[in-house]
């Protein structure tokens, strides 16, 4: 009788651990998005839209991935496992966008869409993480692109979006041209990789401070955590990389806006100024747009 017992007692317990493991499982996905290009690319970068799917949308945000179009018909047109690259996809790169960053949520609703820059200005992206966060798209080139929605506690992640193909502006013709923050930042004082220093000048001026080179690569090398002064810091000082590199100057009045704003504060690390992102927006997208070649003489080829 006593056996019989125990042996009834332990098929409850047994049961009873069995149940909660099995209602956490994750027995449903997130809707699976889909992507298009946007208007608003440059020579330099590309804008897409993701949208999301109508019974879930995006709510922990999604990853976009892409790569030069020649280089994905040369493999096939198959696009490379997500953690694998290659000599022959040397182009493949992937961002994140997280649903739940601080500073900015890249959440999407039901039928909600979200248009994302892809490019090396994703290293001024609150919320945003790439390996190639410095690495510019190159000029008058096609890309393909896709994306996932990210997983949440209770969906698993989505399959993964149409591929598309969007282009890149034409490069640069005359009137000289201009590198993005990111081309400055990996060709400075300490270049990366196989890069040469191809700055011009070893001390720059913003606002009414003078920083030397090293100084300029430490401010390149802050992501800000959303202050404004060090994003608007990072495309004046390739603003005014582009032109002490010859490059035409049709943004003259932007970096003198720029420097003004800018005044006496110092910009970390160096020092600890700080401004509101909204008070330099216009000034950085018009920066940024003469760095990635969208107005003024156009991005180097």
């Amino acid at each position: 009788m006593k056996n019989s017992f125990r042996a009834f007692a332990v098929l409850v317990c047994l049961a009873t651990v069995a149940i909660p493991l099995q209602a956490g499982k994750k027995t449903t996905i997130v809707d699976t998005p889909s992507i298009s290009c946007a208007p608003g690319s440059t020579p330099a970068s590309i804008k897409v839209t993701v949208t999301g799917g109508a019974n879930t949308g995006l709510p922990a945000g999604f990853s976009v991935q892409w790569m030069l179009e020649s280089e994905f018909l040369a493999n096939g047109g198959v696009w490379p496992v997500d953690s694998y690259v290659d000599q022959n996809v040397s182009s493949f790169c992937k961002a994140s966008f997280s649903g739940n960053a601080y500073g900015y949520n890249y959440a999407i609703s039901a039928n909600g869409s979200m248009t994302v820059t892809l490019g090396d200005v994703i290293f001024d992206t609150p919320g945003a993480s790439s390996a190639c966060e410095n690495v510019p798209l190159k000029c008058g080139k096609n890309y393909v692109f896709r994306a996932f929605g990210h997983a949440t506690s209770t969906l698993m992640r989505s399959a993964w979006s149409n591929t598309t193909t969007c282009a890149t502006a034409a490069c640069a013709t005359s009137g000289g041209c201009t590198y993005t923050q990111g081309y400055w930042k990996t060709h400075g004082p300490i270049p990366t990789g196989n890069n040469t220093n191809q700055w011009p000048v070893t001390s720059l001026t913003l606002g009414n401070v003078t920083y030397t080179d090293y100084e300029l690569l430490a401010i390149f090398n802050n992501s800000g955590a959303g202050n404004g002064l060090v994003k608007l810091a990072h495309q004046l000082i390739a603003a005014k990389l582009n032109v002490a590199n010859g490059a035409w100057d049709s943004s003259s009045s932007s970096i003198a806006a720029a420097d003004a704003m800018i005044g006496n504060l110092v910009v970390p690390p160096v020092g600890t100024g700080s401004l509101s992102a909204g008070s330099t927006s216009a000034l950085v997208t018009a920066l940024t747009n003469y760095n990635e070649g969208a107005t003024g003489p156009g991005h180097c080829n």
